[in-house]
């Protein structure tokens, strides 16, 4: 049955964000998506879905949906936690990965993205008409199909076809968790701008996370990075993707995201590799993080790696029952009446 949710309260920089919309780089238009692809596609697990089916993501604290059309199944993963508000005046906590179904007038009262980024999924994903082959949210570009701007209160989202035949939620006693350590760059393309003590500097000191990050990109401060010259700040506008650092002429390290513009005139001195980019989710600001220069080959070594991770974490998934409910279909099965007596013989 189609299920519809509706925004009561939007929160600080919840989106809709799915796998997001490549091949449109040379339109313009950055591939946005979510920023932690492992973490999302883990609440998707948790449900059933599709790994890109679209979900919330959450960025901030503040967020209230309601069940407009329900039933709708819910998974939450992540550092954070919800409260679910039942419409007969009950409620009850709804722990980061586990899954929970809303009836019709529910509410889900979200807590706060304690590490910066959590989501949520539906079962069957989010609805909504995709833009340029997504349904991922990028307001600077206003794609009216994906709502082009900030959630309002009364904004609906359409959910997927989803049966409740079997009362079983989902859970996962292991949460996926990023690994600790540096993070790991490909140095380039334009390390040349440097001198060789700013590129050892580079990856020798602690860089603090600031508050000023969002999904475009995220500011370190640190000690400045030297150019070999004046001149060298400054390139002609070339490509750029999710990862890219570049390094402006004050030389404190910019870090693009998956909404970070498509070219750019700074040069960059390293880009970090797809296996440690969904880390830079979660730096609140004053986290202090170090680079480490890799190959290539370690590089695709490390996302290899990643992907057997996630899959062994895909097996810690298990079904469970709610307290109070009861599973029919293993009660009619158990044939506890095998046939009826004549009391009056």
């Amino acid at each position: 049955m189609s299920s519809v949710i509706e925004i009561v309260q939007p929160g600080i920089g919840t989106t809709v964000q799915d796998g997001g919309r490549a091949g449109h780089r040379h339109q313009g238009m950055p591939p946005s998506g979510w920023l932690d692809a492992p973490l999302a596609q883990a609440a998707n697990a948790l449900l059933g879905n599709h790994p890109n089916a679209a979900v919330l993501e959450l960025r901030g604290m503040g967020t209230v949906l309601r069940v407009a059309s329900g039933p709708v199944r819910v998974a939450l993963v992540g550092r954070t936690s919800a409260i679910c508000l039942r419409r007969d005046g009950s409620r009850s906590a709804l722990p980061a990965w586990h899954s929970a179904t809303l009836m019709e007038g529910d509410l889900l009262q979200l807590g706060a993205a304690e590490s910066g980024c959590a989501y949520v999924a539906v079962a069957g994903g989010l609805l909504l008409q995709p833009q340029l082959g997504s349904r991922s949210s990028y307001w600077r570009a206003g794609l009216a199909g994906v709502l082009g701007r900030a959630f309002r209160p009364g904004d609906l989202l359409p959910c997927g076809h989803w049966s409740v035949n079997d009362p079983r939620e989902w859970r996962s006693r292991s949460p996926w968790t990023h690994q600790e350590g540096t993070v790991r760059v490909l140095l380039g393309p334009q390390q040349d701008h440097f001198t060789s003590d700013a590129i050892a500097q580079f990856l020798s000191q602690n860089w603090e996370a600031t508050a000023a990050q969002d999904r475009m990109g995220l500011r370190f401060v640190g000690q400045p990075l030297a150019y070999t010259s004046a001149a060298a700040a400054d390139i002609v506008s070339d490509g750029v993707v999710s990862g890219a650092i570049q390094v402006p002429a004050n030389g404190q390290p910019i870090v693009l995201l998956a909404d970070g513009q498509t070219v750019g005139g700074y040069p960059k001195i390293a880009t970090v590799i797809s296996a440690d980019l969904p880390r830079l989710a979660h730096l609140r600001p004053g986290t202090r993080v170090r680079f480490e220069s890799v190959d290539l080959e370690t590089a695709h070594r490390a996302l290899l790696a990643e992907r057997d991770r996630w899959q062994r974490w895909l097996s810690s998934r298990e079904t469970y029952l709610p307290p109070g409910t009861v599973d029919e279909a293993a009660l009619y099965g158990a044939n506890l009446i095998s046939g009826v007596l004549n009391a009056t013989l």
